[in-house]
């Protein structure tokens, strides 16, 4: 254990009723980590877990780690899960000394910035990003609405905002005009031990039927906004070379029918893998022989797998959008959403190759589990003030 202890023990109720495991992609393994994280330093804060059925299978650790609440409910329905949150999980948390909602929303009856109610326990609100305001088209009426409803009340009433990276801080405190002292970037912490189970090269190319070729991988989504199509576009202007094949490894979203569509219509189909949601050992490994990770992505709120690409010493190449910029720094390629602007960044990969791999490395180091906990602990101090 490592850290400054506090002085007086805080109960810390940690919501994750939002989190329905396997569902909500980064931002569960965003929170998780921070919560491993915690674990592993030494400090006064004690978090109890609110958690919905098969949490605790889907994150064995954590459960080994912390007390886990599980809800007598069905997280899947958003209206059950809200009304739990205003009745039971107010009433469960209701003597804590600190609150802590890790979904982007919470129930309005929260302590206003700066002071309010006296008998209501301060809350930490985790922002993940805001791509509802960003790009609204990619959200649906009655979701946009609801997010436009809910996240602004629940910022403004929070005695703190923890959010992954600056760019989202700059765009939670332009806003709704918040204070920029109670906005922490707490930035997505990886695992050091990431990779060390990783599925063999020789296994993944039988079981993926990927042959002698090389491969670069793209682990999303497919949400709109992920923007798989580029990388379509290069693969049939300029990635032609016959034996380079793009895995394309994550769940099915809304544009999953319009990218199948769009790589039969490019003649692509000998060129694109899809095995969809893979294990973590299969996804490390697939990462580990691949000849760069390409992350076209329009926005991202901290882009998790940029980070673990670099932890795993593989080359970077990503959008300029949002705030990639800012995680990937000078460690990778960092292009504009041209074509014609990726079309020699493979071959720039394959001449630099060693150096872009130790720069990976060095500045994976800033997205530590530890440090993503520590983070999260001076926003828990700030919230306590």
């Amino acid at each position: 254990m490592t850290g400054a202890v506090d002085t007086e023990p805080v109960e810390v109720a940690v919501n994750l009723l939002w989190c329905v495991p396997g569902e909500v992609g980064g931002s569960e393994e965003y929170l998780a980590r921070q919560m491993l994280g915690l674990s592993e330093l030494g400090h006064a804060f004690r978090p109890r877990l609110y958690v919905l059925e098969g949490f605790a299978h889907a994150h064995p650790e954590l459960a080994s780690r912390h007390e886990l609440v599980v809800a007598p409910l069905d997280g899947r329905r958003r209206g059950v899960r809200v009304l739990a949150e205003h009745t039971w999980l107010a009433r469960q948390t209701a003597s804590a000394a600190l609150v802590h909602h890790g979904g982007g929303s919470a129930p309005l009856a929260l302590p206003l910035i700066g002071g309010g109610r006296r008998n209501a326990p301060p809350v930490v609100l985790t922002v993940h990003d805001l791509q509802f305001r960003t790009y609204p088209r990619y959200f649906s009426v009655v979701k946009r609405a609801y997010l436009r409803s809910v996240v602004p009340r629940a910022v403004r009433r929070a005695a703190v905002v923890t959010v992954p990276s600056s760019y989202v801080r700059g765009t939670v405190v332009s806003a709704w005009s918040v204070p920029p002292e109670r906005v922490v970037v707490v930035p997505h912490g990886i695992e050091a031990h990431l990779g060390e189970g990783a599925t063999s090269e020789a296994e993944l190319r039988d079981r993926y039927g990927l042959g002698n070729d090389r491969i670069v991988v793209y682990p999303a989504v497919t949400h709109p906004h992920k923007n798989h199509r580029f990388l379509l576009t290069l693969l049939a202007q300029h990635w032609r070379d016959s034996d380079l094949r793009l895995v394309l490894i994550g769940g099915r979203g809304s544009a999953e029918a319009e990218l199948w569509s769009e790589v039969t219509r490019l003649g692509l189909t000998e060129r694109v893998v899809r095995p969809g949601r893979v294990s973590t050992a299969d996804r490390d490994g697939l990462l580990a022989m691949s000849r760069a990770l390409v992350f076209p992505s329009e926005y991202e709120g901290f882009g998790a797998p940029v980070a673990e690409a670099m932890h795993l010493g593989v080359p970077v190449i990503a959008s300029d959008r949002a705030c990639l910029p800012e995680v990937v720094g000078d460690a990778g390629l960092v292009l504009p959403l041209d074509a014609s602007r990726w079309a020699g960044a493979l071959d720039h990969v394959e001449r630099h190759r060693s150096e872009l791999v130790a720069a990976g490395r060095v500045r994976a180091q800033r997205y530590t589990t530890e440090r993503s906990a520590e983070a999260l602990l001076h926003a828990y101090r700030v919230a306590m003030r």
